[in-house]
């Protein structure tokens, strides 16, 4: 699909007014109401005036919809689903009824920081690509620490599953470009949705098709503007231990995947699935030839492979958070030394007290 396709597209799905300065930014939901509304006020404090939250309840769900009911700002759009439709299918229903040119993604158990939105319309309006992606770098909040996430930069004409799934050391998790980071124009994602009935990967099943169009270009913001949360006990799809899910989710994407990033896929999410959920070790041999036979297995690979078969999960979990304490505390923060322009200085400021 290239430019015309994607301008007609935008032609036959626009049914509403689109401003070109006002972003809408889609929250799906489903039974959280006190998550959603931290979520929800975190994009309601952005400095970028002009915005507009649409949130997706998805399926039946009284107390949501009584919580935001009560809340009294205009800017604030709640669109109660009948029936659970799925993550994929919610955030698709947000775009098609957003009013904004830009479309900002948030979950409902995520918040950002105030400059976020100003932030990445400013680098998308920079751009030279015709459909800009701009993504950011993410506070995760765990109970036993908080450290930056996604810091590696994006480097242009890199392979983006590279940039997604090839780990650069052990503190590197599966954070780079996640749904809550997300910016693009709305025009791209009637032309792109979000694959309906997806139970998990769903942003990286986006953000992989989306790498193979024409005039599509990714950008990352070094500065933390996401907080991703990681509650133990907690339900979340992205940390299911359905391990076989994410191999046929693997196999069917093969075509956007280098060998090398395929077997970096297989080594952090198939095998460490596998080893969350005791599968035993038929299944340990069944994707360690996948990592071998159907990748490019490097020695970083194979490391992170041997790391979640053979070493238990609290020595793994106790041995990570160390290293990211000690990153932390010795590493200058990238966003500290190269700024993307001089108005960016106040990105990392607090949350107001409100949202806390």
């Amino acid at each position: 699909m290239g430019y015309r396709e994607i301008s007609r597209h935008r032609e036959a799905c626009a049914v509403v007014s689109i401003d070109s300065e006002l972003v809408s930014a889609v929250i799906p939901t489903h039974h959280r109401p006190d998550l959603v509304l931290k979520a929800v006020l975190s994009a309601l404090h952005q400095s970028h005036a002009l915005i507009e939250v649409i949130v997706v309840i998805d399926g039946e769900d009284e107390a949501t919809e009584m919580l935001l009911a009560g809340m009294g700002d205009a800017r604030l759009r709640v669109i109660s689903l009948a029936v659970n439709v799925g993550g994929s299918e919610a955030r698709n229903i947000g775009v098609r009824n957003a009013q904004g040119e830009w479309i900002a993604f948030l979950d409902d158990d995520d918040e950002w920081l105030p400059q976020k939105i100003v932030l990445q319309l400013e680098a998308a309006r920079a751009s030279e690509a015709v459909f800009p992606v701009v993504s950011s770098s993410l506070t995760v909040k765990t109970p036993a620490l908080d450290f930056i996430g996604a810091r590696r930069p994006y480097e242009a004409g890199k392979p983006l599953s590279e940039h997604l799934f090839c780990r650069s050391d052990f503190a590197d998790g599966a954070y780079a470009m996640q749904t809550s980071t997300l910016f693009m124009r709305r025009e791209m994602m009637l032309a792109i949705p979000f694959r309906s009935g997806l139970k998990r990967h769903q942003d990286w099943d986006w953000l992989l098709r989306a790498s193979q169009h024409p005039g599509v270009g990714f950008q990352m913001i070094a500065e933390p503007l996401t907080i991703f949360r990681v509650e133990d006990g907690r339900a979340s799809v992205g940390r299911a231990i359905d391990w076989e899910f994410s191999l046929q989710w693997a196999r069917e994407m093969r075509q956007y995947f280098t060998p090398r990033a395929y077997s970096f896929f297989v080594a952090t999410e198939c095998m460490s699935r596998a080893a969350k959920s005791k599968a035993g070790r038929a299944a340990y041999a069944r994707l360690a030839w996948e990592f071998l036979a159907r990748g490019a297995p490097t020695v970083r690979s194979l490391s992170w492979l041997l790391a979640f078969t053979c070493v238990p999960r609290s020595m793994r979990r106790r041995g990570r958070n160390l290293f990211r304490k000690f990153k932390a505390k010795h590493k200058k923060p990238l966003w500290e030394t190269r700024r993307i322009s001089t108005k960016q200085s106040r990105a990392a400021a607090a949350i107001p007290d409100t949202l806390n």
